[in-house]
This record gives structure tokens, sequence and C-alpha cells, in this order.
């Protein structure tokens, strides 16, 4: 149950907490991005089918959406060491179990799909649980580093993921896999490595405490309208899908050209969430989400409107770099400001809307480059963030003008051993 100890400041919280915190980030983030890979080549070798490409995708997503408020009470309600540990558990059987359809080459796609379908089921518990699980590893003032860290690591995993589950495939089909769940398995002994209380919440799972997150939301103008603004510049802004296309028909660049243009968001990302670990952002919280979410949607026009690679990729880093400060500040915002008995609930419902974002923000760069063309699909997605940029600032002034990071006022969970040391060394 929550207590009525201080809140813990920085010095009882020593940085090989979240240095164990982030070994396993990475390597479940690792095997996410490279599993994601080999599933694309697996699925298409076995079905040659377009179509079943699109599927995998889905099928991770329906439970994902079907099951994330369900998760948010769990994570809530039990150790987050917990949920986390057992999702990590399920996504490395999931591994496995890939690996041996690989292994003997049955040849159906259908017992794939299945393994597909359960890494979502395991991701809505999962994504939520660590999320809001590293606010009570690191005193309230560290946080916002310790989330640009957090961020940081994903994005290493973006960048090595992909290229390594590739090159993994080379070996044979199931290597990918078996590499996946080994490090899903590392992942889950770092995060049984922490100790943390539960969050102590002990209503029963109904409808009623399941939408605890949602009204919070609904209440909160500095949270709701963070994540909306986040969910529709994602939306219309999106360009990644594109890429191909820009590459072959409107750059003329090739292969190399597609790989540099891929890297470019990536390296603006890495270099952004660096300084963020030096110099995470406490004062002009407001101006600063909303200028970010403004070079993102002037950065998108610039990369659609160019025809030569250097401006292209100029467009696409500072892409990257503003979208990185947006995550930041955005997950430090739904973090601190969450009450912690519902902070699960609220961070299942921000876990939604991203992936709601990202798929649906793919799904319309398709159709408005099937209509208007690649050009227009970019160009249009850049105006339509910096519209939502301007009317947002009016509907959400209290967002706007927010200058530090409203904390929650009860404590935080606790390590149930608190030791000595400081993050600074991280």
């Amino acid at each position: 149950m929550p207590d009525d100890s201080p809140r813990p400041t920085a010095a009882d919280f020593p940085a090989r907490v979240l240095g164990r915190f982030l070994i396993a980030r990475l390597a479940s983030a690792l095997a996410w991005q490279m599993q994601g890979v080999a599933l694309g080549w697996y699925v298409y070798a076995l079905t040659n089918s377009a179509f079943d490409l699109g599927l995998i995708g889905l099928v991770q997503f329906v439970p994902f959406a079907g099951l994330v408020l369900i998760a948010g009470h769990a994570v809530d309600r039990f150790p987050r060491r917990m949920v986390v540990t057992a999702a990590l558990a399920g996504d490395s059987l999931c591994s496995v179990a890939i690996a041996l359809l690989a292994l003997t080459g049955g040849g159906r796609s259908a017992p794939v799909f299945v393994a597909i379908a359960g890494y979502g089921a395991c991701r809505a518990f999962e994504q939520p649980a660590w999320q809001s699980w590293l606010p009570g590893l690191v005193a309230a003032e560290t946080y916002p580093r310790a989330a640009a860290w957090n961020s940081l690591a994903s994005q290493f995993a973006v960048i090595l993921g992909p290229a390594l589950g590739g090159v993994l495939y080379l070996l044979g089909p199931p290597v990918p896999f078996v590499c996946a769940a080994l490090l899903q398995l590392l992942a889950l002994v770092a995060a049984a490595s922490l100790r943390s209380r539960s969050a102590g919440v002990s209503e029963p799972l109904s409808w009623d405490s399941m939408l605890d997150g949602v009204r919070f939301i609904a209440r909160n103008e500095a949270v709701r309208g963070a994540i909306s603004l986040d969910l529709f510049a994602v939306l219309f802004g999106g360009a990644t899908a594109l890429l191909p296309i820009f590459a072959r028909d409107i750059l003329a660049t090739g292969p190399a050209g597609l790989g540099l243009l891929r890297s470019a968001p990536a390296a603006g990302a890495l270099i952004t969430g660096f300084i963020l670990t030096r110099h995470p952002p406490g004062r002009g919280v407001g101006p600063r989400i909303f200028g970010a979410v403004a070079v993102y949607g002037v950065a998108t026009l610039v990369f659609g409107l160019s025809r030569t690679l250097w401006l292209s990729l100029a467009g696409l880093f500072f892409v990257g770099a503003a979208d990185m400060l947006s995550v930041v500040i955005r997950q430090t915002l739904v973090q601190v400001a969450s009450p912690n008995a519902i902070r699960g609930r609220v961070t299942s419902v921000n876990s939604l809307f991203t992936g709601t974002s990202n798929q649906l923000g793919q799904f319309e760069s398709g159709v408005t480059a099937a209509w208007f063309g690649p050009v227009a699909s970019v160009v249009l997605g850049g105006v339509a963030t910096l519209a939502v940029v301007a009317l947002w600032a009016r509907w959400f002034p209290g967002l706007r003008r927010m200058d530090g990071l409203p904390i929650a006022p009860e404590p935080m969970d606790m390590l149930s051993e608190p030791v000595s040391g400081s993050l600074d060394s991280i």
C-alpha cells in the first residue's frame, strides 16, 4: 500500500539502479526491433503475399488495443517488476515458438500469426509497465534525465536492431528469433534484479476502475493536450512510410540513399537525446513542446519540398531531433503528473494513443500519397502539423504557458532497499 514516507531525493537512488533498468530496456527493445525485421522476411518467404505483410502489424495491434485497459489496471494493482518480467517471459516464449516453426519448416503461416498475436498481447502489458515503473526507481528531480536515457536506449535499438536482425537472418530463419529470445531473457533477469513495492491498488477489476486513467486524462488539461498534440502531429506529419518512393523516384539515390534517409531521423534523435541527458527540460516545458512540434512540422515541409539529397537529410535530421525532444517532454509530463495509484492506467491509454498514431499515420501517408502524390502528401502533412500546433496553443493555454513539470502530490513507488548514490555518473 502507498505510504507516507517523504519523497526520495536524487541521493537515494544510485546510477547502477538506472543502469540495470536501461540494460533491461535496451535488451528488450533490441529484441523487438530484430524480430520485427525477421518476421517480415519470414512471413513473406512463407506466403509471398504483401497482404500478409500488412497483417503482421494488424495481428499485433488488435490484442494490444483489446487488452490495454486491463493491462493498465494490472500494472497499478501488481508490482510492476512482476508485470514486466511476466511479459518478457511471454515474449521469449513467442520467439522460441517462431524459431521452432522456422526450424521444422512446417510451411504454414497460421501458427506464426498466433505467435505474433502473442507478441501484441505481451506488449499491451509490457509497454505501460516499463514506462510507469521508471518514476518509482528514480527521484522526481532526476526523472527528466532518466527519461532521456530511456528514450536514448530505445533509439539505439531502432538503429541497431533492424540491421542486426537482417544479418542474423542470413544465418538461417530461426537464428534471429533465438537471439531475440535470449535478449528477452537477459532483459527479464535485469528487470528482476530491481526491487520495488506494489503499486498498492486494491480495488477489483471493473469497467469503472479501468477507466480511471481515461478520466484523469480528460480532467488534466496539460496531459490531455500533450498526448493529443503528439497524436495528431504524428498522424499528419509522418513521412517515413514514403521514404522508398522519395529515394527512388524523387531524389534518385537508390538503396544506399534510402539507407541514409532512414538513418537521418535517428541521428537527430540520438544527438538530441545525448544533450537531454545532460540538460533535461526543467523550465519552459510548455513552450518547448510546442516549439518542438512546430520544428517537426517545418522540417517535414523542408523534406517534402527538397529535390537534393543533402537538404532532404537535413530535414529528416531535424524531424528526428524535434521528435525526441517532444517525446521526452511528453513522457516526463505524463509520468510525473499522474498519481502513482493510477499511473499504469494513464500510461496504458497514452500507449494506445501512441500506437494508434503510428499505425494510422502510416496509413494516412499511403492514402494521401495515392490520392495526391508523395510530395503533396508530405507537404500537406507538414502544413497540417503546423495547424495543429496553432490550434492546440489556443485550445490548451495551460499547457502552452506551463513552466515547470506538475509533480503528482503523493509519493512515488520507492525501492524496498534504498541505497546512496546519484545519477550523475550515467
